[in-house]
């Protein structure tokens, strides 16, 4: 008799579901209150917040909220129904994705309803059991589950290394030209976790040598990198040299939405072949009339990411000139490395909530390696200096009870 498949669930929580007893509903599942914002309700205590993605302040944004209100009062939240290629396809879907592409330079666009959902589904599509994809070992989620889908080969490289990425790209050309299939390379734009950008310019100066197609996830680097936020490729100068580039609405423009941009014939392929879109309800329309609206904010008020990099530079600064370790960050994402093990990260974080009113990502194994604790902040237009200066007093706090086993002794006693 075959062994019952929950067997192995109900032995093995998982890295993380483990410590479910411990952590749900206040280190992981939190329940954070109240108008999105630079200060809100956690707990039943106001916090300073680091840990949402409105980099731009748009979430609670007056005109953003009039423009999200009116079109769901207009149209509801269930127009368009049906799939885009059926019966959910508007004129207003139509120009989103035309004026996307032209915000990030490129010829056309393709709307999709999730990132995650989207950027999986587009690996898939793009690649054959012939083709050969070439990826950053430190990538998001999304694009190792897309990775994983491919039925061909896949090679992986050191993270921004760029004598590992020749090492396989060397490999991939080899293994394409005896499968007879083509070659895909994967990067972010930005790390999440880290905050390095990609090293887009390095990528495409290979191009000379190699016969490759460059996919760019830039999740975190449109709206806040390059001239008027087109991102990390405008940044770096190389926009023209990107493939098929992917940006979300859930990180600046504080939406729900993504969108893939490129030639005609390569998004038009996207639109025909990408399953998650062809077999999914279309975006709704408030959601595509609201991306429209923010879009626009993002083209016309310059000063929104300029007050962004502001603050970011003075908690960034601030926090370097306290002693702490922020690692090679070259982007808003500000994580602050500490080291201690799960326990010791927990006892540190619900001190820091309860007694210092601060509230940030914690980020530990099997995000990054055991020993190694990441506070990861993320600044926005609506922080303020009181704020910075609020945090740096309470991360330098933390860190005399994490490094003299105060917290080791506290996590102890609560395990």
């Amino acid at each position: 008799m075959a062994k019952d498949l929950f067997e192995r669930i109900e032995a093995d929580k998982g890295p993380l579901g483990k410590w479910a007893k411990q952590a749900e509903g206040y280190y992981v599942f939190p329940k954070l209150e109240g108008p999105i914002s630079n200060r809100m309700s956690f707990n039943g205590k106001k916090v300073v917040t680091w840990s949402i993605n409105d980099y731009l302040g748009l979430a609670n944004h007056p005109e953003v909220i009039k423009v999200d209100g009116a079109a769901a009062a207009e149209y509801g939240m269930a127009y368009p129904m049906g799939a885009r290629m059926m019966s959910g396809h508007t004129e207003f879907h139509e120009q989103l994705e035309q004026e996307c592409a032209e915000f990030v330079e490129k010829d056309a666009a393709y709307l999709v309803n999730f990132g995650y959902q989207g950027m999986v589904s587009a690996i898939d599509a793009l690649v054959t059991k012939h083709d050969v994809i070439v990826y950053d070992m430190d990538t998001h989620a999304c694009i190792i589950d897309g990775v994983r889908l491919h039925a061909g080969k896949r090679f992986v490289y050191k993270h921004n290394d760029m004598d590992s990425f020749e090492k396989n790209i060397k490999r991939a050309q080899k293994m394409a030209e005896k499968t007879g299939g083509g070659i895909l390379v994967i990067s972010e734009g930005v790390f999440g976790m880290r905050g390095e950008q990609g090293r887009l310019k390095e990528i495409v100066a290979f191009k000379k040598e190699y016969n490759f197609r460059l996919l760019v996830d830039d999740a975190h680097g449109f709206g806040t990198l390059g001239k008027d936020g087109k991102g990390t490729g405008v940044e770096q100068g190389v926009q023209d040299e990107i493939d098929v580039y992917f940006a979300t609405f859930a990180k600046s423009m504080a939406g729900i939405g993504a969108f893939f941009a490129g030639s005609k014939e390569v998004i038009q392929y996207l639109q025909y072949n990408m399953r998650s879109q062809m077999f999914a309800k279309s975006l709704p329309m408030a959601m595509v009339k609201g991306a429209l609206k923010r879009l626009d904010m993002l083209r016309t008020m310059p000063e929104l990411k300029e007050t962004l990099w502001k603050n970011t530079n003075a908690l960034q600064s601030g926090l370097r000139a306290a002693g702490f370790d922020l690692g090679t960050t070259q982007t808003c994402i500000t994580p602050v490395f500490l080291k201690g093990d799960i326990p010791e990260a927990m006892a540190m974080v619900n001190d820091l909530r309860e007694n210092h009113g601060i509230f940030c990502s914690i980020v530990v194994y099997p995000v990054i390696p055991k020993g190694l604790i990441i506070l990861r902040l993320i600044p926005t237009t609506t922080h303020t200096q009181e704020d910075i200066d609020e945090t740096i007093t309470a991360f330098s706090a933390i860190r005399e009870l994490l490094e003299n086993g105060t917290y080791k002794k506290i996590a102890a006693s609560m395990m």
